[in-house]
């Protein structure tokens, strides 16, 4: 008995040990990064390394809020962002709708036609995507660039909010038709309120993943005023003879506050859309 106790204790001890080592294993490029944006060049690169803030203080937040190219491909972020939240959001909430609640013909294959969009990476479709652009004058415009990211969040968010429109009852849309609503009004006063969780978890998705988008951002926009942050970051602190890993640092820590911030006061909706939809659906 007490041997089978002793077994037990070692093998929660064991798997507790793991667990830490892992999440340090996260943990520490994220640290790391944060250490290294007050340090300069020379610090980062010094052998054996320093765990701790020491260097260069605040001057590289100085520098980098001072650049106005910085400030530039902040604002460009948050506006192409923002732009492929609204459109995939309400793209995704009518159409899931849509495939919720009709019946016509083709329906299903036309719904695995459109997941399996997200079946091919970016890098195979980029060059097709590209000659389109050309003959469409669509390079170097924020335009193109949330078409593009709106083509790669929309496949997931439709077939996401379809799984949540189809825990709502039909008969509450019958009810809502003899009381005189039309189907847009059912939808968006009536059915969008109750998958409210599953709305707020696609807002996210289209955020984080257009924010974080880097290969469109990069082919597709060659002027450096259009420019967003993923794309800024590479082509002003990495060259050919020489990187500003301070510089580097210091702006992929003040590029990822946005993501913090959104995810610190949305997570509760994010797990609870994401956990009700896989539960509902």
């Amino acid at each position: 008995m007490i041997e089978q106790q002793n077994r037990k204790r070692n093998t929660t001890i064991l798997s507790y040990l793991v667990i830490c080592i892992i999440i340090i294993l996260y943990i520490f490029p994220i640290y790391w990064m944060f250490v290294s944006s007050f340090r300069d060049n020379s610090m980062i690169l010094s052998f054996p390394p320093k765990l701790f803030p020491t260097g260069g203080g605040l001057e590289n937040y100085r520098k980098i809020l001072s650049d106005n190219n910085f400030i530039q491909y902040f604002k460009n972020s948050a506006f192409v962002s923002l732009a492929v939240v609204v459109i995939s959001t309400a793209m995704s909430m009518t159409a899931g709708y849509a495939f919720s609640r009709y019946k016509f013909r083709f329906k299903e294959t036309l719904s695995t036609m459109i997941l399996s969009i997200q079946i091919f990476p970016i890098t195979v479709i980029i060059i097709s995507l590209y000659t389109i652009y050309v003959n469409l004058n669509l390079l170097n415009t924020h335009f193109g660039l949330i078409i593009a990211n709106t083509l790669y969040t929309l496949p997931f968010s439709v077939w996401f909010l379809k799984s949540y429109f189809d825990t709502i009852p039909t008969s509450i849309d019958e009810s809502a038709s003899i009381d005189g609503c039309g189907r847009f009004r059912t939808m968006y006063e009536i059915i969008v309120p109750l998958i409210k969780p599953g709305i707020i978890a696609v807002v996210i998705y289209s955020f984080l993943k257009s924010w974080d988008e880097y290969v469109f951002a990069r082919t597709l926009i060659t002027k450096d005023a259009l420019r967003t942050v993923p794309a800024g970051i590479a082509l002003s602190f990495l060259g050919e003879f020489g990187d500003d890993y301070a510089g580097l640092m210091t702006v992929s820590v003040i590029a990822a506050a946005p993501v913090i911030i959104v995810f610190i006061f949305l997570q509760k909706y994010m797990v609870s859309g994401l956990t009700s939809g896989a539960i509902k659906g």
